[in-house]
């Protein structure tokens, strides 16, 4: 935190985000295992103070889901982290996102993969994300108002796919497996609270897929999506 004077001398706190990046950073993302260094040169370069309304910027950098409206949070900073560490996206990738929210992990793909395609159910999220992608210069991302819930509706297939919100049950996973090329990885977290799990899926060949199993955590459901009520007599 900085102290500066106004116009009428008096003093106004500012945030100091270059050193809660860094904070966030060495207290947060590499305690929890990000090693790689692309993903660190990233988060640590990003303003994820921008992506987050003017209310909530003092929590931008917090171990901590941001509300984002519509009952929808930004993923912790770990969290985003992991993910791409997971996915590693490479420079001739194409990526896809659900579940754009806030735009910041949509900007931390288009800074590690050749392409980045992201939807959302919520229009007013894609028009701040979309300004926001813009405000730094990030020209390699679509956006794009969807219900994507049950898979992305365009014939593309993609070396990355990250879903933001996680998937009851496995075989949800499905549509999105669909949209791997061989050799494409799909983060997704399984399983409904108190258990659930980070997974990278693989595509080995068009029949075959490799799952891996990577941490335990508990996010918001992908909307639309529910777990299978069985009833018993």
């Amino acid at each position: 935190m900085t102290t500066l004077l106004s116009d009428t001398g008096a003093q106004i706190d500012t945030m100091d985000y270059a050193q809660l990046r860094f904070n966030m950073v060495e207290q947060h993302i590499r305690p929890w295992d990000v090693l790689d260094q692309r993903v660190l040169e990233v988060v640590s370069r990003l303003p994820r103070e921008i992506f987050v309304d003017e209310a909530y910027k003092s929590l931008a950098y917090g171990d901590l889901e941001v509300p984002l409206g519509h009952g929808e949070f930004m993923l912790a900073p770990k969290l985003v982290a992991r993910l791409l560490q997971a996915l590693a996206p490479q420079s001739s990738d194409s990526a896809l996102e659900i579940g754009t929210g806030s735009g910041y992990l949509t900007a931390c793909m288009a800074n590690l993969a050749a392409q980045v395609d992201s939807v959302d159910i919520e229009a007013d999220f894609i028009h701040a994300a979309q300004e926001r992608l813009k405000a730094l210069s990030l020209t390699n991302t679509t956006l794009r108002v969807d219900d994507a819930a049950h898979g992305w509706g365009l014939p593309d297939q993609y070396d990355v796919i990250a879903v933001t919100g996680s998937l009851p049950e496995p075989k949800h996973l499905s549509p999105f497996k669909e949209k791997l090329k061989i050799g494409g990885r799909l983060f997704a977290i399984v399983g409904v609270e108190p258990v659930m799990r980070a997974m990278l899926i693989t595509r080995v060949d068009v029949n075959s897929f490799a799952k891996n199993s990577l941490f335990e955590t508990c996010i918001k459901p992908l909307r639309g999506l529910h777990k299978t009520q069985v009833f018993k007599l």
